[in-house]
């Protein structure tokens, strides 16, 4: 029973003067150990009396607890000491002024919020929806047939069975609109889009802006005006532009929108093909289906809708000639933007 006293005596000094993880690691194997003091404590047990081996075992197993709480208090001492000393050798001065940091946005977040701006500007919210859609909302609501080829495995990427998909254009996001809000809607819709193509003018993933108006009095007049201001503050010029009759199932008219020849000056060149001219969008008016499908009465209210890809506007904007240069991270060509 001394030597059991001896040993909390002993221990409590040395815990006390350690100051470090280390000699606390020699002070532990010391102690419990394989070979150490409370271990061969516990082994000689068997030479104790009988009569005295229960008070014996409990007051060895006391100390074991003992020494076990203060080393675990110890080390977590030393820990937060061990902190607090780096953090005062790796004081920072927040005051002092920091290198410059150089890098640019990508060209596609420059276009995208370059477009965005304007639409802004011209009093337009920004909407926004998932990614993985469903078909009902990427196809049915917005007129698009049955048949249609935009629904074959082809052109769209199915995720399952259930009607789901990865989103073909952004109007899914105008059909979520109209469902939750009341007209009057005057909307951009900006996000990834997806479809099976791969070539140098086209990407499986690209960014689409899409635009809603609906309200009582929106008319075609009312569209064209809004799509050639935004078309002359995007280039910075007055450009030409034009509408061409076409079609689009959720709109009626409908209309694709070129512009003079950014590069050769509509003179005529191999970007626009000699003709002076580059399809830079489609638009309309929105089809009655597509408005009632979302509950919007069509005797009161009409609408017209615009959609443009990003992509597009970015190699007319800088002059690009392939859309993988977006994507392939080549330092040479993002550094100059």
């Amino acid at each position: 029973m001394k030597d059991i006293e001896n040993l909390k005596s002993e221990f409590e000094s040395e815990i006390s003067n350690a100051s470090s993880q280390e000699a606390l690691q020699n002070i532990k194997s010391k102690y419990l150990g394989k070979n150490g003091l409370i271990t061969k404590l516990l082994k000689g047990i068997k030479d104790i009396p009988p009569q005295e081996r229960k008070d014996y075992g409990r007051k060895v197993n006391e100390l074991k607890a003992f020494i076990e709480t203060h080393l675990r208090e110890k080390q977590e001492y030393l820990k937060e000491k061990e902190i607090e000393n780096k953090l005062k050798k790796e004081w920072i001065d927040l005051t002092v002024p920091v290198k410059p940091v150089f890098g640019s946005l990508h060209p596609i977040t420059q276009t995208l919020e370059r477009i965005l701006g304007i639409f802004r500007g011209m009093g337009f919210s920004i909407e926004e929806g998932p990614e993985i859609e469903l078909e009902d909302y990427n196809f049915d609501k917005l007129n698009i047939p049955q048949d249609h080829p935009a629904r074959d495995m082809q052109d769209t990427f199915y995720v399952n069975k259930e009607g789901y998909l990865l989103r073909t254009h952004t109007s899914p996001v105008q059909i979520r609109t109209m469902l939750s809000k009341s007209p009057p809607i005057q909307m951009v819709a900006p996000g990834k889009v997806y479809r099976r193509d791969d070539d140098p003018t086209h990407s499986p993933m690209f960014h689409q802006v899409e635009g809603l108006v609906v309200n009582e009095y929106a008319n075609f007049r009312h569209m064209k005006f809004v799509i050639e201001e935004f078309l002359r503050e995007f280039f910075q010029t007055q450009l030409p532009v034009r509408f061409r009759t076409s079609y689009f199932p959720f709109t009626e008219p409908s209309a694709e929108v070129d512009i003079g020849c950014v590069i050769c000056g509509a003179k005529g060149c191999r970007v626009c093909k000699d003709t002076g001219w580059l399809e830079v969008m489609g638009c309309g008016m929105v089809h009655p289906n597509v408005l009632e499908s979302c509950g919007v009465d069509t005797e009161v209210y009409q609408g017209f809708a615009f959609g443009m890809g990003v992509e597009r506007l970015a190699m007319l904007l800088y002059g690009i000639d392939n859309i993988k240069l977006f994507y392939e991270n080549d330092i040479r060509f993002l550094r100059q933007f």
